[in-house]
């Protein structure tokens, strides 16, 4: 027991164990990862990112097929089920587990797939599927265990109308009306997706205003279309109890209004895996919802143990999470500086999907920081009219003196494509980070990446003085 087996030990295999295990893999470090699922990926690629986002493009591709005029020669309007829209998403995920399961045999790191406990802040119990156990120790463990839906005690989860975000996948049938409890980023994925398959939605926000953390702008607008699809968004409402029999559920709010449907999805936020660590052994305390407190070096206050992904809580995003399990895997190889991921665009995935990087109107009007606005709508751009996805726009924020760029935000198709390009130019030191980089520069046309010279333009003819 005095010799260390490995020289880190990463405890979860989604997207910030992998990276961690990778990097320091690539260092000359022995790794291990410690996985509690038969395949590696974690929740991201089984039950989070990867189906989700599958089953959104395969729904994108049904209205599009459903909603353009050109494939009535082949045939009627197709109703698909929800279940054999998901065929494509195991596909995704069975090449995933293959690729991913690559990187570790490629580059020798050792994984054990078992349940993982603290004996020490050094030594990992590994409970094994079998009931066997394995003792491993490393100088330094990097737990990214993820998260999962949280569940109120006093919500049955085991009946057959009662989703999460994780079991939704797993739904036997297509409801006619579907309730969603939460307006988080998950709740307004899974309310587009069943919209666009003629589902009626109710989400349910207990916030004055969808994902306020956005542009007033691009939230507004993803009000609209969700309405649009025929969702029914009820502000300000809390939940009060539920009923739920074989024909469906009644949601109760305490707002005296009493909502029915064939199934409930509840999004209403996340908890870290951290219950089955054995975190007392080494003087962790989570918080109420299991999250771990790290520093800028993703430390926690155990020397030697380190937390990244959504164990940590925001911006709990697969691309952050990454980022995390490299930075972490620096620090605990001894590199001095590592970096702080703090500038993660947003990407939401409903239809149309949403990205933004930077600030806000409402931040910039708090701060009294002279800004002006440039608007590129896509109807008006010839990409768009040719995919025939024409709903959207780039919208950009600058400063009125010095032309740099504030905030880039974006609502339409490919969004969460269309972004990089502002975030790159943002980036860079001034005075290349301005829009005139915009109109200096030639883009390729009909692409969808024309609409930042068409925002430049707009923003730029609003100043007198440009």
């Amino acid at each position: 027991m005095d010799a260390f087996k490995f020289d880190l030990l990463v405890i979860g295999s989604g997207p910030a164990g992998e990276s961690a295990a990778l990097n320091a893999a690539k260092h000359g470090l022995r790794a291990a990862v410690i996985e509690d699922r038969r395949m590696v990926g974690g929740g991201c690629t089984h039950s989070g990112t990867i189906p989700s986002k599958a089953l959104r493009h395969a729904v994108k591709d049904l209205t599009r097929y459903n909603t353009n005029a050109i494939f009535r020669a082949i045939g009627e309007p197709s109703r698909i089920s929800f279940q054999t829209l998901l065929q494509n998403a195991g596909t995704v995920i069975r090449r995933q587990v293959a690729m991913r399961s690559q990187y570790y045999a490629k580059n020798r790191i050792a994984m054990y797939f078992g349940v993982a406990s603290f004996i020490d802040a050094n030594t990992v119990r590994v409970t094994l599927p079998d009931g066997a156990v394995e003792i491993l120790r490393a100088p330094k463990v990097v737990i990214a265990t993820g998260s999962r839906p949280y569940r109120p005690a006093d919500i049955d989860f085991a009946h057959p109308t009662v989703f999460d975000s994780d079991t939704i996948l797993a739904m036997p049938h297509t409801p006619r009306r579907l309730l969603i409890y939460g307006a988080g980023v998950i709740g307004c994925e899974y309310a587009s997706i069943f919209s666009a398959l003629g589902v009626k939605v109710d989400l349910i926000n207990t916030r004055d205003q969808l994902l306020s953390y956005l542009d007033d702008e691009i939230s507004d607008a993803l009000s609209y279309h969700l309405r649009t699809q025929g969702a029914v968004i009820r502000h300000g409402e809390e939940y009060d109890r539920l009923e739920a029999s074989a024909h469906g559920v009644t949601l109760h709010l305490r707002s005296g209004k009493r909502l029915q449907g064939e199934a409930l999805l509840w999004c209403n936020g996340r908890t870290g895996n951290t219950d089955r660590l054995e975190l007392h052994n080494i003087g962790l305390q989570p918080d109420s919802r299991g999250l771990l407190n790290v520093d800028a070096r993703y430390e926690t206050s155990v020397p030697g143990v380190f937390a990244v992904g959504d164990v940590i809580g925001a911006p709990s995003l697969a691309s952050a999470a990454y980022d995390q399990g490299r930075s972490a895997a620096a620090a605990a190889r001894g590199k001095e500086h590592t970096r702080h991921v703090d500038d993660t665009p947003t990407g939401i995935y409903t239809l149309p999907e949403i990205s933004s990087v930077g600030a806000t109107e409402r931040e910039l009007t708090a701060a009294r920081i002279p800004y002006e606005i440039g608007r590129a709508f896509f109807k008006e751009t010839a990409r768009a009219q040719i995919s025939g996805e024409d709903v959207g726009m780039l919208k950009l924020l600058f400063h009125i003196d010095t032309l740099e760029i504030l905030g880039v935000h974006c609502f339409g198709a490919e969004a969460t494509e269309i972004i990089h390009i502002g975030q790159a130019i943002m980036k860079q030191p001034a005075p290349r980070n301005t829009v005139r980089y915009f109109i200096e520069t030639t883009f390729n046309y009909p692409t969808m990446a024309e609409a930042y010279r068409i925002a430049a333009l707009n923003g730029l003819n609003r100043l007198t003085s440009y």
